[in-house]
Order: structure tokens, then C-alpha cells, then sequence
């Protein structure tokens, strides 16, 4: 009868890690890379310029994004900028994130799946903005900051691409 259990054990062990894993997977194609971009914010805004590594950590329990940016006003000075955490929270079945950035803010929301895409959305002043990395390829995202509802862009502030660094 203990053979039986060790069996059973032995055998439903790896899907539950599996499981885990998969809560993250849409992370998958991201982690280990970093990232790049450059635009330019609308109606002749600032410059967006911005590197983003993101990796597996804790066990694969989190994903973590350390992003490069402009870390002045002036936009003339470029370093450490953000550092993000993306976790799956089993209780919701959602991916929660935060950006802690170098200016002492703090963004936070979640991340949804819409195919290949990757949506982070978050609560900016009293609007809901989206944060859409768009897949083209496995090298490629289209990159777009707005506002999105029910699968459409009803305004965008930023449209850049992110290229992985080869």
C-alpha cells in the first residue's frame, strides 16, 4: 500500500510544479534577455528610451524587470530606473505587479494574457492605463502605453517597438 502512495506521489509531483511554472509562462519568452526601445511620447512629448532585463527568481515564483531609463528631467542622464516584481497570486488566479522607480514611486496592477501579449494594467491618477507589449516575433514586441478597453486603443500616448538585444 506505501509503494502505491510513493507512486501516486512520484507521479503527480512534477504537475504540480509544472502548474507553477505555467502561472508565469507568458513571462517565458522575455526572461533572460533584455530588451530595448526608443520613441518618443505624444503630441511631441519627452523621449522614451528604455533596456529592460527580466529573469525567473524565488523558484520561478516571480519574475523580476530591471529596466534602464532617463533618470532625470532633463532626460540627459541614463541609469537604473525601475525595478519591477510580477507574481502569480494563487488566491485571485491573477498576476499581480509592481514597479518601484528611482524617483521613490511605486506603480502596481495586473498582467493579463491576450494571446502573445502581454497587458499590464494599472491605475494612473483617476484613469486606468495600459502598458501592451504586442507580439510580433521572438525578438519583437510592439510596445504601446494607453488607454485600452475591450480590445481596442481608444487613445495612445506612446507606440515604440521593444527589440531584443543580440
Amino acid at each position: 500500500m506505501n509503494h502505491i502512495k510513493i507512486i501516486i506521489l512520484f507521479l503527480v509531483l512534477p504537475l504540480l510544479s509544472f502548474g507553477q511554472d505555467k502561472d508565469l509562462s507568458i513571462f517565458e519568452n522575455l526572461v533572460d534577455k533584455t530588451w530595448s526601445a526608443e520613441g518618443q511620447w505624444e503630441n511631441n512629448g519627452p523621449k522614451f528610451k528604455q533596456d529592460v532585463h527580466f529573469s525567473f527568481d524565488l523558484e520561478r515564483s516571480v519574475v523580476i524587470a530591471k529596466s534602464k531609463g532617463f533618470i532625470n528631467k532633463e532626460q540627459t542622464e541614463f541609469g537604473d530606473r525601475n525595478h519591477g516584481v510580477r507574481h502569480y497570486d494563487k488566491t485571485t488566479n491573477t498576476i499581480k505587479f509592481w514597479e518601484f522607480d528611482v524617483f521613490g514611486n511605486v506603480t502596481k496592477g495586473e498582467v493579463l494574457a491576450e494571446g502573445k501579449n502581454i497587458i499590464y494594467q494599472y491605475q494612473y491618477g483617476e484613469s486606468i492605463i495600459t502598458d501592451m507589449w504586442e507580439y510580433v516575433d521572438d525578438s519583437t514586441y510592439n510596445f504601446k502605453v494607453g488607454s485600452y478597453n475591450n480590445g481596442t486603443w481608444e487613445q495612445v500616448y506612446l507606440n515604440t517597438v521593444f527589440k531584443e538585444q543580440k
